[in-house]
């Protein structure tokens, strides 16, 4: 299995930088998934780890060697296209095998590399049909086959599930996942979907704007986010975040916007006059039926009724979109006024500039 290091890996278009000093390790065997907005440059990071793109300065390393002036073809690394990259006028087995043969590899060892491969991701049955012939979840199997078969150092993918539809993203997350834990090799993934974040990764890098926001296991990010960005990036719905002004409140603070007003003891870091951001997450929203414990009254404009779960989205004054979220069905109609408390243990509370000042408020 393979390590790779990142330091202080710089790359620039001209005079337009893209890519600002990242430093990452990536732990063999490891499953890391770079997720951020488009254009935040996670795909030209896979690309420089590839060696399909140069670096302005800094050094790529693979299991401690410097691989800055090594070309693609000799790092020994496989990558994974959203596109698939399948030749048409050949065969499934052609596809997976083309690579071996042109490496000279004997036809005995490419065909039990090839029946292996195509037996673990359930393909045997296409081996002898050509890509037109098979749907887009058999054509990306068929992608991660080829790469499988030449025993890589480890593997990239870049956005592999994007064109696939969404019931067929979810089996083909599960199939990725059951991959990395049988062959137990180093993965590194390209996504904007933070959901296919939260499922696959052993390890989260969360990019903005070439910068590396904050790097950690899944619940870690999710439980404990250093920033508003992340806090909002990360979650499906994502966090509610409210911009709200700290006013003295006896012995502690209250955080106003319109007429919300969240009461907390004192909190360090807070002062009166402070512009704070109060994160909460959609599922530590109640609905209160004690006026007197409600921080803000506010009116359904929507609601999604799903079965097993409800979906509340709501406006208040100042407040132009708050999500709910409660299990079960909850009969609640478009236009109803609700009072709502947040959960004090799961509020997040960020400065001015975005920084968090605490995750979770004791009562």
């Amino acid at each position: 299995m393979t390590q790779i290091e990142l330091k202080d890996v710089r790359k620039s278009y001209g005079a337009v930088d893209v890519i600002h000093g990242i430093n990452l390790s990536v732990d063999s065997g490891e499953f890391v998934v770079f997720v951020g907005p488009s254009g935040c440059g996670k795909s030209t990071l896979l690309r420089i780890i590839a060696g399909l793109e140069d670096i302005t300065s800094g050094a790529v390393e693979i299991d401690a060697s410097v691989v800055n002036g090594i070309p693609a073809s000799e790092r020994g690394l496989a990558m994974v296209f959203q596109s698939y990259a399948l030749y048409p006028h050949m065969s499934v087995y052609k596809n997976m095998a083309f690579g071996l043969e042109n490496s000279k590899m004997p036809k005995a060892e490419i065909d039990q590399r090839v029946r292996e491969a195509a037996e673990m991701l359930q393909i045997t049955d296409y081996l002898d049909r050509r890509p037109k012939a098979l749907s887009g979840g058999q054509r990306q199997r068929v992608a991660i086959g080829r790469a499988i078969v030449r025993d890589p150092r480890a593997f990239l993918f870049d956005e592999p599930l994007s064109n696939l539809d969404a019931e067929l993203r979810v089996a083909m997350r599960k199939e990725l996942a059951a991959l990395h834990a049988k062959i137990g090799g180093t993965m590194i993934y390209v996504t904007h979907d933070q959901t296919e974040a939260m499922t696959l990764a052993d390890k989260i890098v969360v990019l903005q704007g070439g910068v590396v926001e904050q790097v950690g296991k899944p619940l870690d990010l999710y439980n404990n986010p250093q920033n508003a960005f992340v806090a909002g990036f990360i979650g499906s719905p994502r966090m509610n975040l409210l911009k709200t002004t700290a006013e003295a409140d006896g012995d502690g603070i209250a955080l106003t916007a319109g007429n919300m007003r969240v009461a907390l003891p004192a909190v360090s870091g807070i002062s009166p006059g402070d512009t704070v951001t109060c994160g909460i997450r959609p599922e530590h929203i109640a609905i209160s039926d004690d006026t007197g414990l409600d921080d803000i009254t506010a009116k359904v404009f929507l609601s999604e009724q799903l079965g097993g779960e409800t979906y509340l989205y709501c406006e208040a004054d100042s407040i132009d979109n708050l999500t709910i979220h409660q299990p079960g069905q909850l009969p609640v109609n478009n236009g109803e006024v609700l009072k709502l408390r947040f959960d004090r243990a799961q509020m997040h509370l960020f400065d001015a500039d975005g920084k968090v000042i605490t995750n979770g408020v004791s009562s």
